[in-house]
């Protein structure tokens, strides 16, 4: 097996401690299934090519430039060159600048994911970030300029190595309160809320990313067999969403209880509650009435 090609080398500095690493893609979408776009009259493939918007003649490479529209069809044109010279210098170095509680990390930040290995003769103070960090159970907040940029990246132990994922900029992560300002202000309680956690119970588990298919690329590739074999695909039915009235009755049918079970399992416990209530009540009842008899005594 040919070794992975680090997309970037440098270092890490904790303290006055400075460490070589190497840094490789966690995560490709290389192996996915990929299209060429075709000519549908002739079965030729067809290329992309960049023209004039106005003149519609074509444009090489070498005439074309970068530019901000400023307003409506005006631009400020920027050359290579200008573009080069603003980006931030790098010293290839990660400095550390704090270290998080792991429960503290808002995963919806997160960018792309990157592996972190000692390179060459770094592997003692390597070691000794790991383990520090994953016995205090926290992860590291470090920047350095990659790929062009200055970048915030998140670095946790992982295993024998460390696992880095750049970070969104603050400005590029929506705001929550945007995606559920519509939603009305439910409380869910009773039969409902306890079947919803019994559900929850008897489908407790652990991640294994070994336990989920990407469908999309199954059903593909069963497609592009299926044209080749000359047969077509059956269709699939789409799920139909439960209805508010028929909510509770997904419940009990999700979580095996039927309506009569339910309502006598209820009608159990508010009796439970209520004889308990009953005896504590008339245990109060005697306890003052013994009360007063000492005191009249």
């Amino acid at each position: 097996m040919v070794a992975p090609r680090a997309n970037w080398k440098g270092y890490i500095k904790f303290g006055e401690v400075t460490c070589p690493v190497a840094l490789y893609t966690a995560a490709s979408s290389s192996e996915r299934i990929s299209f060429h776009r075709l000519n549908r009259k002739t079965g030729n493939r067809v290329k992309r090519e960049f023209v004039d918007s106005e003149s519609g003649e074509p444009v090489q490479a070498d005439d074309q430039v970068k530019g901000y529209e400023i307003e409506g069809g005006r631009y400020v044109v920027l050359e290579p060159e200008e573009v080069a010279a603003v980006v931030p210098e790098s010293d290839k170095t990660l400095k550390i600048e704090a270290f998080i509680p792991c429960s503290q990390i808002d995963t919806t930040y997160f960018d792309k994911p990157y592996y972190l290995a000692p390179d060459n003769m770094g592997g003692e103070a390597f070691a000794l970030l790991r383990d520090g960090m994953a016995k205090a159970k926290v992860a590291a907040i470090a920047k350095t300029v990659l790929f062009r940029r200055l970048r915030t990246v998140l670095i946790r132990a992982h295993g024998k190595g460390l696992v880095a994922a750049t970070l969104n900029f603050d400005y590029e992560v929506r705001s929550s309160k945007e995606a559920f300002q519509e939603l009305p202000d439910l409380k869910i309680e009773g039969e409902m809320l306890e079947l919803a956690e019994h559900i929850i119970r008897t489908k407790k588990g652990s991640f294994d990313p070994g336990d989920f298919d990407d469908r999309y690329e199954a059903a593909v590739a069963e497609l592009v067999k299926a044209k080749i074999e000359g047969r077509a695909l059956p269709k699939k039915k789409l799920p139909v969403a439960s209805k508010p009235g028929d909510l509770l009755k997904a419940l009990r049918e999700s979580a095996g209880v039927n309506a009569s079970k339910s309502k006598s399992k209820r009608q159990a416990a508010n009796a439970n509650k209520g004889a308990r209530r009953q005896k504590e009540s008339s245990s109060s009842s005697k306890s003052k009435q013994a009360a007063t008899s000492r005191r009249t005594g």
